[in-house]
């Protein structure tokens, strides 16, 4: 039977109300009736145990009042008493919590008005007409006093500069008259103005002493008044928040539903088939649970779907994996088949697997002021600022680019998919891992010289292998290239732009990633979003990742559209967030993908949608009928003591532990990388200005052999002008990364990419390097002639 609903509560009232309340592990939460009154919350078992039979109460004054969730909260007072109370709904929690901080501030005030004995009133409530009174007649008579002692010191000021101008000239006087008959009179007059003058100043210390005594014996009595003032604000601030996020809730809610037609408005819809499962039974908005996915102009909005959408899913699992490839049996289906697949390499299996590593020495902690390097570099290129191994991790940008196959599962498992659709949604969480281990990783890689490879075969332990070189000098670019026996092949072509702003660090991304699948022939594509590193100078660095990609389907015309929400200090949105939609390329979406960019994503099929009211920047908002939300990736946990290996995965770990056989261009043997992940710092940053300067004169000899291939006499002399001009830039005379010398004056021709080779690529348009193939057929016969000598 429903009980009305109390009303909403104001200071002074008693407020009454049915709450659940913890008793043990055995009863957990038992039903009570509690009775808020003066300051104090008592309660009982039923309301006929009001007038004889009281269950237990908590003082207020010394309570601490914390919200848990969305009906839960706990009132303590220090550890004596604790209770742990849960409402019927959200809505009734906040109306408790409104109630307890107004009594609560109440029985502050009367505590704090009873404990000041100079008081000249009674200590009753600050909020009844007697108490507001009172108080108000005290201060404006305190003011009437003070302002009476302020005009008595501004009369006395006034006279001793008066009496003391007088004083003066009469002393003045006096030394220029001759001794006779003048003297006496003169001296009586000296002597008069002095004794007014002395009056006077007395009066002066006296109007003092008052105004300071005054001052001291109220002074107490408004610094405890002020504090209880703050004090009040900070709470009613928070419950002015509290009820911004309610209001924020409920106006989403009805916005939601007035848009459903009536089959969906019904209170009945799938119970806790929403994209959020999380609350009480008791809940009654349970199954009415909405939430923003995107808070730009394409803003929409998921609720659940109609039941007759689950039954189907349950029963007809073909019809809709021919609709839209996907279902809540699908993916089960296909995690089975990857079991039994038969291109899968079984032999491999049998062979012995390597044992990786599993730790590295642990980061030396070395002081290093960050400002003395940093305070000449701002508005600069960052691959012109000159760095210390001391900010850097010991890995290379080549080998934090080998770092996306972390979670090759995915691609592994897109592979399997029979439908577009599906295996969008796949690549569209690939792209969104690859951002999970930069969580906590604020050191710098190392920048890896022109021709520096690394490669990372994994054929037997992951069924894929991948190679990495830098091909280019300036700007620096790296190519990549990865293949797996599971039927996808992964390359990318990534440069780097970054500014250095003082309070913060912009990397953004330059080029395009793209990953084919051999048995569906689809051709994807996308580019990274901007890196913020935050705190440079002053507190802890932090990481944020923010932007919006675009993955594209090339053969089909399919689109994901992912947002990385900027993290925001007055956002209601949990940090780090991203959402997405997949749609076809007739712009029709299909599936909803949302999650943190740091933890796990997870993805809604689409069964309906509709157009909802407008959002708060005049854009209408999409509303979307989804089914349960399943989860597509989830963040490996850290290995343990990660916190003092650079916060490496299990991955990273391996990735600079050394193997026999590599080219001797790969990153795993470049020394100062070495020498750093030893621990040996100094050494590294001595043997990084040995590898800058061999740097700097490979360039230079590049140049001149350009300069004698040049076919016309003005060419080779404007080459030799270049390259001896005096006007080199700083990057190139001073210590700068060996890779990060900006080399204004060299052709990109002069240097050919080893492994990698420039192309035209048709499906995307876009020019990149792509794998020319015969590392591994080097590798396998052990001949690294062409290889140059750059360590």
């Amino acid at each position: 039977m429903s009980e009305p609903k109390p009303p909403t509560p104001t200071p002074g009232d008693t407020y009454k109300g049915w709450l659940f309340k913890w008793t043990n592990y055995i009863k957990g939460y038992q039903r009570r009736w509690f009775v808020l009154s003066n300051g104090l919350l008592s309660y009982y078992r039923t309301q006929a145990e009001m007038g004889h039979t009281c269950r237990g109460t908590i003082n207020l004054a010394t309570a601490n009042i914390a919200v848990e969730d969305s009906c839960n909260f706990v009132i303590s007072n220090g550890g004596a008493q604790t209770y742990h109370l849960k409402a019927s709904s959200e809505v009734e929690r906040q109306r408790w919590i409104t109630a307890l901080e107004l009594a609560k501030a109440k029985a502050v005030r009367m505590q704090a008005e009873s404990d000041d004995s100079g008081d000249e009133c009674p200590a009753v409530p600050p909020s009844s007409g007697q108490g507001g009174g009172c108080r108000n007649s005290e201060v404006q008579s305190t003011l009437r006093t003070l302002s009476s002692k302020v005009e008595d010191l501004t009369t006395c000021n006034d006279l001793i500069v008066k009496h003391g101008s007088a004083l003066q000239r009469s002393l003045s006087e006096l030394e220029g008259i001759r001794v006779g008959a003048d003297m006496g009179e003169k001296i009586r007059q000296v002597t008069e103005r002095a004794t007014l003058f002395r009056i006077t100043s007395n009066a002066m210390i006296n109007a003092c002493r008052d105004f300071l005594s005054l001052a001291q014996n109220h002074s107490k009595r408004w610094q405890k008044a002020l504090q209880t003032e703050r004090d009040q604000r900070i709470r009613l601030e928070e419950t002015l928040e509290q009820l911004a996020k309610q209001h924020n809730h409920l106006e989403r809610a009805f916005r939601g539903a007035t848009v459903l037609p009536p089959s969906f408005s019904n209170p009945t819809l799938g119970s806790k088939s929403g994209v959020s499962g999380k609350g009480d039974a008791s809940d009654e908005d349970d199954d009415n649970e909405f939430f923003d996915a995107m808070e730009d102009p394409a803003e929409f909005i998921t609720v659940p779907a109609d039941p007759k959408y689950h039954r189907r899913s349950g029963s007809n699992v073909s019809g809709l994996s021919s609709e839209t490839g996907m279902d809540d049996q699908s993916v089960n289906f296909d995690e089975l088949s990857l079991a039994s697949n038969p291109e899968s390499p079984q032999p491999l299996e049998l062979e012995p697997v390597r044992q990786r590593r599993t730790r590295i020495p642990d980061k030396p902690n070395y002081y290093l002021n960050l400002w003395s390097i940093m305070k000449n570099c701002i508005g600069k290129e960052l691959s012109k600022i000159p760095m210390p191994v001391n900010f850097n991790e010991p890995l290379s940008m080549l080998q934090r680019l080998s770092e996306d196959l972390e979670y090759y599962e995915i691609l592994d498992k897109a592979a399997k998919c029979q439908n577009s659709l599906e295996q969008m949604c796949y690549v569209a969480a690939f792209t969104v891992s690859s951002y999970s281990t930069t969580v906590h990783r604020t050191g710098k890689p190392f920048n890896p010289l022109l021709g520096e490879t690394f490669e990372l075969d994994r054929l037997r332990e992951c069924g894929y292998r991948s190679l990495c070189e830098q091909v280019s000098h300036h700007p620096p670019a790296a190519a990549h290239h990865a293949i797996s026996e599971k039927g996808w092949t992964l390359r990318q072509e990534i440069a780097l732009a970054s500014k250095f702003r003082g309070k913060y660090l912009s990397i953004m991304p330059l080029g395009s990633i793209q990953c084919l699948f051999d048995k569906s022939n689809n051709h994807y594509s996308w580019k990274k979003v901007t890196t913020t590193v935050h705190n440079i100078i002053v507190g802890k660095l932090w990481i944020d990742q923010s932007g919006e990609i675009d993955v594209v389907n090339h053969k089909t015309g399919d689109r994901c559209h992912l947002k990385f929400a900027p993290y925001s200090y007055f956002s209601r949105d949990v940090p780090r967030k991203v959402t997405g939609v997949v749609t076809d390329k007739d712009g029709k979406a299909h599936y909803v993908l949302s999650g943190t960019w740091d933890e796990k994503m997870e993805f809604s099929r689409i069964m309906q949608s509709s157009k909802g009211e407008n959002g708060t920047e005049g854009k209408q908002r999409t509303v979307y009928q989804t089914l349960k939300a399943k989860e597509i990736w989830r963040k490996n946990p850290l290995p343990e003591g990660a916190e003092t290996m650079y916060y490496f995965s299990s991955l990273a770990l391996t990735l600079n532990e050394p193997e026999d056989g590599v080219a001797p261009t790969d990153s795993r043997r470049r020394p100062d990388q070495r020498l750093m992940e030893d621990g040996r710092w100094d050494e590294a940053n001595a043997e990084k200005q040995r590898l800058e300067e061999k740097q700097r004169t490979a360039r230079r000899e590049r140049e001149r052999e350009a300069v004698k291939a040049a076919s016309s006499p003005e060419e080779a002399i404007t080459e030799d002008s270049i390259n001896d001009s005096p006007l080199k830039t700083d990057a190139q005379e001073t210590g700068t990364e060996a890779s990060e010398v900006s080399d204004e004056s060299a052709h990109p021709e002069n240097y050919q990419a080893l492994w990698f080779e420039k192309i035209d690529d048709p499906e995307s348009g876009e020019t990149l390097h792509v794998y020319k193939g015969g590392y591994w057929e080097a590798k396998e016969q052990g001949s690294w002639d062409m290889c140059p000598d750059i360590f």
